[in-house]
């Protein structure tokens, strides 16, 4: 098994050898909803109205997904971090903690899930016509909680020991047979939208084997649900862990939040089909933010490890080749987005009647697209730092206090209608991206030079005393 150097590999080599299979990976990992979306909408005869009922089970995807990275992602950093101290017990430690709470949430989420799937659909902006489609989608979806979390939470561990491939392989389980499954019970079994969530349970179940397979038997450091006694002493790894990880469950959640909102206001401002226009908006945001998310988290484990060995220069080159390979990627989707926004939109829906509106409103969704870039670097810069406060606060701050305001605010005060909330993300982006990276710069440029200066004298000292 090919496994990346950290100790001692060039930083461009380990970003690229992390970022490569994670960029498959994420691509991959879209099609466990993506491809969902693309079969639903060819339904014969409901395909547009299944396709925006199954985009208000969203936020409630999103809210799985985000329990599980609060535990994954916030557990990884700390992981790497302490490797890079050469302490491995306490690495594994971390690991077995993150492993334990992801199950317990898993299984507490889908209770939860399970028991109130239909009034909070209801909330999320569900017509009694749309629940005809959502309820039983959510319904199966949540029957694989467990699997789903385990394969997103434990995934980050494989790729923060250096096995990035493997990562890769662990999505590409379950995407390929959700690809071929979906087709299988959407349509040769005629199962319709039930098909689909049928097709997904068991391709994330695929994908969790697979995990627990290899980080049971194959991994250097190997994982066991904490025992008893163990729990104690693990505490505070768990409220680390925790407190790592609520940036990016913070951004997550919110995501759900804004979803939420806007669902609530486009049925109001636009009614339903502009419900489906917003999911093929959120779905080809989903697309094009792949890459991005590839790369940061590609980085996250180099930035960590090279934090913890107190090597300022490749935490600084990391950070740097990082925000390079970002924003040129960015440069390149923004400009297929305002000059080809049809070819992006007809992978989801062909329907003309969607077409003209949805054109209109992903011009206008990513308008400041590249500002994004911004927030999605300063976040994984502090969260890979162990910064946990400026990772929460500039989480909250651009979707709770910017977004889900101007969401209200510009449909109805402003008298803007559907285009105010389309127009609420590009504002956010400049607004709080710029404030985000800003502040980043800041911060953590000082310390990492103060870094420098303490391990240039401790070099000095140490020569003195050898020439001595």
């Amino acid at each position: 098994m090919k496994r990346i150097d950290f100790e001692n590999g060039t930083v461009t080599g380990n970003i690229f050898g992390a970022a490569l299979p994670m960029l498959v990976a994420q691509i991959l990992s879209l099609l466990y909803n993506i491809v969902d979306r693309v079969y639903i909408a060819r339904i014969p005869e409901v395909g547009t109205a299944a396709l925006g009922a199954v985009g208000l089970c969203f936020p409630l995807v999103v809210i799985i997904t985000a329990f599980a990275n609060l535990f994954g992602s916030g557990g990884a950093p700390l992981f790497s971090i302490y490797r890079g101290k050469k302490k491995e017990q306490e690495a594994g430690r971390i690991m077995n903690t993150s492993f334990s709470m992801v199950c317990c949430s898993a299984v507490v989420l889908m209770m939860i899930g399970l028991l109130f799937a239909r009034p909070l659909l209801i909330l999320f902006g569900a017509s009694e016509s749309a629940l005809v489609y959502a309820y039983p989608y959510m319904m199966i979806y949540l029957i694989g909680t467990l699997p789903s979390m385990v394969a997103v939470g434990m995934n980050p561990f494989i790729n923060a020991q250096g096995y990035s491939t493997i990562g890769m392989f662990s999505v590409a389980i379950g995407a390929i047979a959700n690809l071929l499954l979906d087709p299988l019970f959407i349509f040769v079994l005629n199962f319709g939208v039930r098909g689909a969530a049928i097709a997904t349970v068991l391709s994330q179940g695929l994908s969790a084997v697979f995990v627990l397979f290899f980080l049971t038997g194959r991994s250097e450091l190997r994982v066991h649900f904490l025992k008893k006694e163990e729990i104690s002493e693990c505490i505070g790894y768990a409220k680390n862990i925790v407190s790592l990880g609520t940036s990016g469950f913070i951004m997550q959640l919110t995501n759900s939040l804004v979803s939420i909102c806007c669902n609530n206001v486009l049925s109001v401002t636009g009614g339903d089909i502009y419900i489906s226009v917003m999911t093929i908006v959120s779905s080809v945001r989903q697309l094009v933010e792949t890459p991005i998310y590839a790369m940061n988290e590609g980085a996250s484990p180099i930035l960590s490890y090279n934090y913890g060995a107190r090597r300022p220069a490749r935490v600084r080159k990391a950070g740097v080749i990082m925000a390079s390979m970002i924003l040129g990627y960015t440069a390149v989707m923004w400009s297929v987005i305002i000059l080809a926004p049809h070819a992006l939109i007809r992978i989801f829906s062909s329907d003309e009647v969607l077409m003209k509106d949805a054109v209109i409103a992903l011009k206008q969704y990513f308008a400041a697209f590249i500002f994004m870039d911004l927030q999605y670097i300063g976040q994984t810069v502090f969260k890979s730092l162990n910064k946990k406060k400026q990772a929460i606060f500039f989480s909250l701050l651009r979707k709770v206090f910017i977004v889900v305001p101007l969401t209200y605010l510009m449909p109805y005060a402003l008298h803007m209608g559907t285009r105010g909330v389309f127009l609420a993300e590009p504002v956010s982006n400049v607004i709080g991206g710029s404030l985000c990276f800003v502040t980043m710069l800041l911060t953590i440029l000082p310390e990492l030079k103060r870094m420098e200066k303490k391990n240039g004298e401790a070099d000095r000292l140490s020569g003195d005393f050898k020439t001595r």
